[in-house]
This record gives structure tokens, C-alpha cells and sequence, in this order.
């Protein structure tokens, strides 16, 4: 099958094309940087938001995977009209519009988990535009909805990783109370490449968690204790999601406040996957959380030793 990954250069875009060229297919790459791509296939340059070089990457292609976001800083040339969820909604439109026009089958998307019966973070909502403008352009398609994925490279894996390594004690803001069911990498990437060529989830939207169901509090906790530190909590009740705090966590973490701002707005309600249907349906077995949490730690310290294990 020939394949299209967008966000080929980004975290879940290298796992996706590593993983769907060891099951043979024939994958090209699209990115704004071709040079960082680092699995030896093709890569047409271009932009999703000015629309630059996407009739020539969606040529001859049966499924394409959009897994681009855009809450970090855009260069100049991307004509961004300034908010992420613009970007958003302009790259989602064109995308699905040449897909449409290039006889693609179907649109696979990474989005997601909504609150139940909750207004809609910026994030968020703008993850469920994306969603509905692809599986309206490509009727056939496909959207995963996760929360946190536990990753060496998952960007919110590793701000709690950063918070835990570099706080002596952690000032835990109100949103340690909410839940979510964090996934393993390897299943997400599993469910990914299963959805391409699934018949049962075609026109689906799927919400995706791992088996356990934590509050964010629990799950730094985990992730300390695999890490065998111990590290004092204090609840800090009143202090929500000020720019204040998203700040000082962008400082701590070493992240950009344009991503961890948004981030932090999405932890004020529980998110949560409304069923399990997804790990059936696509046939993966996921990982346990402790598991995910190990694994994850060992891939980071390959590559970058962890001050605090």
C-alpha cells in the first residue's frame, strides 16, 4: 500500500513511517525540513497551511496520515494568521482538500480525548475541527483520540518527567485531581498502523487510553517512583491554570510556553475514553501503565542520562 505521513520529522510521524515500512509498505514522507527525516525515504517538502507541495506528495497515495499540529511558532512564510487553531483549521482544509482531489481512500488522524459534558480547551477544540474537516473531505477515514502517550519523546511524558527530576518538592496545581488513561507508545503506534488498512473502523472516531485509569497526581507519582526518587507533593488548590503557572512550568520543563500553555488548559477536566471499542476492533494488546512508564525511561536514557534515576 502506498502511504503518506505527514509530520514525518515529528515524534509520532518517525515511529508511523519506521513502522509501516517494516510491514512493507511504500511509504513517502512530507515535511516543512526533508533533511531531518531520518528513515532513508522519500520526503517531498512542503506546507500544509499555504497548501505548498501537496498535490505532489498525495500523488498515487491510498492512505495518508495527517499528524501535523501547530501550536509552536511558525516561520514567516507560513502566511499562519497568527492563532494555532487558524493554523490549524487552514492546514486541515487544504490537506483534506487535495487528499479529496488525489483519489485518497482514506485520512488517518491523531487527535484528542474530549471531556464529558466539559467546554472545550483551545487544544481540544481545536484537535475536533481538524477531526471533522478530514472525515468530511475523505469520507472513509480514520481518527484515534489519546491523551497523554507515555513516549522518551512524548512532549507531555517528558514535561512530567522534567517536573519530577527538577523539583525538590512539587507545588501539584488543582488539575492533579482529574484522570486519564495514558497509553503506551507502542500501542498507540500499533493502532495507528491497524487503522490504515481496517475495515471495521472505516468513518470512525475512536477514543484510545491505556488499561489503567489515573489522576495526573497518581501519575507522577508512578513516574517518580520508576525513577526511584521521592519526591515531596504540596496540592496548591487555588492555583489552576494562571499564566503564571503555565510559565513557570514552560521554565522548568525547559518546553516552549506556546506548547505547555495550551497543554495545561486541556487538564482541567477529566479525559477520558467514552469506551474500549478502539484495541478490539484494530486487534492490539496494550501495555500495562508501569510498563509504559519503564520502557519510556530506558529509550530516554539511551540516548540522555536522567539526573534524578
Amino acid at each position: 500500500m502506498r502511504i503518506l505521513v505527514t509530520g514525518v520529522t515529528g515524534y509520532i510521524g518517525g515511529l508511523m513511517a519506521t513502522r509501516l515500512l517494516q510491514e512493507g509498505h511504500e511509504v513517502r514522507g512530507f515535511a516543512r525540513h526533508p533533511d531531518r527525516a531520518a528513515h532513508g525515504l522519500p520526503v517531498v517538502a512542503g506546507d500544509a497551511i499555504t497548501g505548498k507541495g501537496l498535490d505532489r506528495a498525495l500523488d498515487g497515495v491510498d492512505v495518508a496520515y495527517f499528524l501535523i499540529h501547530s501550536m509552536e511558532p511558525q516561520p514567516a512564510e507560513s502566511g499562519d494568521g497568527g492563532r494555532f487553531s487558524t493554523r490549524e483549521r487552514t492546514a486541515a482544509q487544504r490537506f483534506g482538500d487535495a487528499a479529496a482531489a488525489a483519489g485518497v481512500r482514506r485520512i488517518v488522524y491523531l487527535g484528542g480525548l474530549l471531556p464529558a459534558g466539559r467546554p472545550l480547551s483551545r487544544h481540544l477544540e481545536s484537535r475536533l475541527t481538524v477531526e471533522r474537516i478530514l472525515l468530511e473531505a475523505v469520507p472513509g477515514s480514520v481518527a484515534l483520540r489519546a491523551s497523554i502517550v507515555i513516549g522518551a519523546r512524548s512532549r507531555s511524558f517528558r514535561f512530567l518527567v522534567r517536573l519530577v527530576e527538577r523539583l525538590p518538592v512539587l507545588a501539584v496545581p488543582a488539575w492533579r485531581v482529574h484522570r486519564t488513561a495514558p497509553i503506551d507508545e507502542r500501542d498507540i503506534v500499533a493502532l495507528l498502523a491497524a487503522a490504515a488498512t481496517s475495515d471495521r473502523v472505516a468513518g470512525e472516531s475512536l477514543d484510545v487510553g491505556g488499561p489503567e485509569v489515573v489522576t495526573y497526581g497518581e501519575l507522577i507519582d508512578r513516574i517518580a517512583d520508576a525513577m526511584l526518587v521521592e519526591r515531596p507533593a504540596i496540592g496548591l488548590r487555588r492555583l489552576t491554570l494562571t499564566p503564571i503557572a503555565s510559565r513557570v512550568a514552560a521554565i522548568v520543563s525547559g518546553e516552549r510556553h506556546e506548547l505547555v500553555g495550551p497543554l495545561m488548559e486541556s487538564l482541567t477536566a477529566d479525559l477520558l475514553p467514552a469506551d474500549d471499542r478502539a484495541a478490539g476492533l484494530l486487534g492490539v494488546r496494550l501495555h500495562s501503565l508501569d510498563a509504559a512508564i519503564e520502557h519510556s525511561l530506558r529509550e530516554w536514557e539511551r540516548d540522555e542520562p536522567l539526573a534524578a534515576r
